[in-house]
């Protein structure tokens, strides 16, 4: 027998793997506020204290992954059915028996203060900002569970959505000027008043006019202006010329979402995802709401006819804010697009907006698809009231404002929105897209894409 030159030590000791932390038996809510309140906190700071004795997301196994979002999801039960009880109560307390107005930030952080575990705090949203979307907590999906809750309740929601609709702040200050100078430059949108409209041209040309929370803002503010304003009888839309090499010195209206601010964690679902749509958009279709007091809605809002200018493309959110315009004008060589299963998100209101005008197959056939319709297709009618070669675009422009000009034109546009879009179906459909879209923002698959096309431009920038 051969002896071993070098005989077997001792087999090596493997060390356990440490436990990880698990969530607690979910409380039992028994209906009354104050009590559930307190069981809800406890329960929550457990969790909190469980994810805490975890790495950083970036640093964890993929088993302490699947720790912390297994802790998540029972904190995120707990907030839903503390919110299944006492939603209505806590909005009431918030706003005072509804006679205080909250807008959307404004609303989440007086809540987070006002129910401890609810919300996230200011010091773990601050946390979040530093981080790219793939390395955060998710923190504002509980935001999204809340806006949900809020939104599902036709007494809370319907406050909300009316909060939503009044100027901003930045709006109001800058008002008079807008009247007096007739032009107010806003960063990435300026605003100017010629005749009896005002054009909203988007500038934010580095990036082909992709949205982000910037622009949103200053969207935002430029729709207010101009209903503001008793000399605007109507609004247009258009995208300025461009910076980037490949369009440089032409129009393009806008390219969607811009994802690298998705995937550098710089699109805020309170400020864009959803505030684009409680705000900017709704605002353009229904109109501005001027007076608090109850009333018929012709009473409360300031309304007016809204023109869409396409140059280029308008694509993912471009193609959302022509869904809620009056008249749509495009020059030839155009497309718009909604390239959601590209992107992974949900395309705002476009799937409640886009059967209304093209029926539900062609309406799949762009969303779940990801079907291009250039100006050149039969279906383009659908979508564009009126095709012209590019050099014909101001022309067609301003006959379109002079035609939405006319005295009844803001009193029937604004009958047939409330026809096509009653306010308890936007209502409802904004509860589950709140929901919907901020949990597709941290979905695995929508991290993977946006983190690849980091390593790339994209093919239609």
């Amino acid at each position: 027998m051969t002896t071993p030159a070098h005989p077997p030590g001792p087999a090596p000791v493997l060390e356990p793997e440490p436990l990880l932390p698990v969530a607690a038996p979910a409380p039992a809510f028994v209906g009354h506020r104050q009590e559930d309140a307190a069981a809800l906190r406890r329960y929550t700071d457990a969790t909190e204290h469980a994810l805490a004795a975890l790495p950083a997301v970036p640093g964890r196994t993929a088993a302490q992954q699947r720790s912390a979002e297994r802790l998540h999801t029972a904190a995120r039960a707990a907030r839903r059915a503390f919110l299944a009880h006492h939603v209505d109560t806590v909005y009431g307390e918030l706003t005072e028996g509804l006679t205080r107005r909250l807008r959307l930030p404004e609303l989440l952080a007086a809540a987070a203060e006002h129910v401890p575990g609810l919300l996230p705090t200011r010091a773990q949203l601050d946390a979040e900002q530093r981080r790219i979307q793939a390395h955060k907590e998710g923190r504002e999906i509980d935001q999204g569970l809340f806006c949900g809750a809020v939104l599902r309740s036709p007494t809370a929601g319907t406050h909300l959505i009316e909060t939503m609709l009044t100027p901003t702040r930045r709006a109001l200050d800058l008002a008079e000027e807008f009247r007096g100078a007739g032009r107010v430059r806003l960063g990435t949108v300026l605003v100017e008043r010629r005749g009896h409209a005002a054009h909203v041209t988007f500038q934010n040309t580095h990036c082909l006019n992709a949205e982000d929370n910037r622009l949103n803002a200053d969207l935002e503010t430029a729709v207010d202006l101009a209903l503001l304003d008793d000399r605007v009888r109507v609004g247009v839309l258009r995208g300025g010329e461009m910076e980037h090499p490949r369009y440089r010195g032409r129009r393009v209206f806008s390219a969607g979402i811009n994802l690298r601010d998705l995937r550098d964690g710089a699109i805020s679902f309170v400020d864009f995802l959803l505030g684009r749509e409680l705000g900017t958009l709704h605002k353009i279709a229904r109109g501005l709401l001027t007076d608090p007091a109850p009333g018929a809605w012709t009473e409360r809002t300031v309304a007016k006819p809204w023109i869409g200018a396409v140059d280029s493309f308008a694509i993912g959110g471009g193609m959302q804010l022509l869904l809620v315009l009056d008249r749509v004008v495009a020059e030839s060589g155009a497309y718009v697009a909604l390239p959601a299963a590209e992107e992974g998100i949900v395309p705002g209101l476009g799937n409640l907006r886009l059967t209304r005008l093209t029926g539900g197959r062609l309406a799949r056939q762009i969303v779940l698809g990801g079907r291009r319709i250039t100006m050149a297709d039969p279906e383009a009618r659908l979508l564009c009231d009126e095709v012209v070669p590019p050099e014909a675009m101001d022309e067609a422009v301003e006959r379109a404002v002079r035609e939405l000009g006319a005295p009844a034109v803001a009193a029937n546009r604004r009958m047939l929105n409330l026809a096509e879009e009653p306010l308890d179906l936007y209502r409802a459909y904004l509860a589950e897209f709140a929901v919907a879209q901020v949990a597709r923002a941290y979905s695995q698959d929508v991290l993977a894409k946006v983190e690849a096309r980091r390593q790339r431009p994209s093919a239609r920038r």
